[in-house]
C-alpha cells in the first residue's frame, strides 16, 4: 500500500500534526532511524509496533549506501501488503534522512508507494522560541554550521548542527553579524537553552542552531512606526497627566498629590504580557 514519511516536529509529543498523529495510529509498522525520534513516536504508537533502524556511523559512501538498501529491502514488504510509517525530526523534507530511504526505494522498490505528512521544522520554530520576527520581504537563508563552520553573505542566516559555537560565533561577530543560540529546541530530551553568550553552549550538541543578522539592517516592517507612535503619544499624556496633578495639588493647598500610577503600570505590565502571549508583541530578545 504506502509507505508515509512522517515529521514528528522538534520534538515535543504534542508538536506532532493531527494528520501525523493519525498516520501513525493507522500504521501497521512504524519505523525510527533513532533514539530521539523513536521516544516521540511512542508517545503516539505502542512499542510493539515500532520498528528500529539501524545506521553505521561513519562518513563512509559506500557503507551507507548499503545501509540505506538494507532499510529499503525491510521496510517495502511492509509497505507493500499493508500501511507503514518512518518517522523523523522535524519535516521530513528538511535536512532529513528521509530522503535517503525515499531515493533508495524509489532505484530498488520502485512499486512502493510514498506520501509524506510535514512536521513543524526547526526552520519556522527557531523564530518563537528565539524571540525572533522574520517579517514579511525579509530574507533569510539556511546553512549548516557544523565543525565550526560560519558562512557569510545573506543579511540574515539560520545555522544548523553548530557542533562549535564559540568558533562559529568568534567568525561571524567577526564578519559583522549579531548572534542568538538555541539549543534542543521545544525538545523533551534534554535542556533548552537560548543564548548570545557562545561560552554558555561551548560543549558539542548536535541539536544546537544559530540565527544571524547583520548589524545596521534598515528594514523595519511598514507597522513598526506604531511603537513610535504610541512611545511618543505615551509620553505626551504622562506630561498633561503631570501638568493635572501639580494643578489639583496647588488647588487644595499641596495636601494631596493625585497621580499614583502603580496600578496603570501594572495594568500596562499586564497587556503587554498578554500580547507577548498572543504573538501581538514580539519580546526583546539581545542581540538584535
Amino acid at each position: 500500500m504506502t509507505l508515509y514519511g512522517v515529521g514528528l516536529g522538534p520534538g515535543e509529543a504534542d508538536l506532532v500534526t493531527v494528520r501525523g498523529q493519525r498516520v501513525l495510529e493507522a500504521a501497521d509498522v512504524v519505523y525510527s532511524p533513532g533514539r530521539l525520534s523513536r521516544s516521540v513516536a511512542t508517545e503516539h504508537v505502542p512499542e510493539e509496533r515500532i520498528g528500529d533502524i539501524d545506521f553505521p556511523m561513519t562518513r563512509d559512501e559506500e557503507k551507507l549506501r548499503r545501509a540505506w538498501k538494507a532499510a529499503a529491502a525491510e521496510i517495502a514488504p511492509q509497505a507493500r501488503e499493508g500501511t507503514a510509517a518512518f518517522v523523523t525530526l522535524g519535516d521530513p523534507n528538511v535536512y532529513s534522512t528521509f530522503g535517503h530511504l525515499r531515493r533508495t526505494l524509489g532505484a530498488f522498490h520502485p512499486d512502493v508507494e510514498v506520501d509524506v505528512v510535514p512536521g513543524v521544522s526547526a526552520v519556522t520554530a527557531f523564530a518563537t522560541a528565539l524571540g525572533v520576527e522574520i517579517a514579511s520581504g525579509a530574507s533569510l537563508a539556511l546553512r549548516e554550521g557544523a565543525r565550526g563552520a560560519a558562512p557569510t553573505g545573506p543579511d540574515r542566516l539560520l545555522l544548523f548542527k553548530v557542533t562549535d559555537v564559540p568558533a562559529t560565533h568568534e567568525k561571524l561577530t567577526a564578519a559583522g553579524y549579531d548572534m542568538v543560540y538555541g539549543r534542543r529546541l521545544f525538545m523533551e530530551q534534554g535542556e533548552t537553552r537560548v543564548t548570545d553568550d557562545p561560552d554558555e553552549l561551548a560543549d558539542r550538541d548536535y541539536y544546537t542552531l544559530a540565527y544571524a543578522e547583520k548589524r545596521g539592517l534598515d528594514d523595519e516592517p511598514v507597522t513598526a512606526s506604531f511603537e513610535m507612535a504610541d512611545t511618543e503619544v505615551e509620553t505626551e499624556t504622562e506630561a498633561g497627566e503631570a501638568s493635572d496633578t501639580e494643578v489639583n495639588a496647588q488647588a487644595d493647598g499641596g495636601s494631596r498629590l493625585l497621580g499614583d500610577r502603580s496600578d496603570v503600570s501594572d495594568a500596562v505590565a499586564m497587556e503587554r504580557a498578554e500580547g507577548i502571549a498572543w504573538g501581538d508583541e514580539i519580546p526583546e530578545v539581545s542581540p538584535r
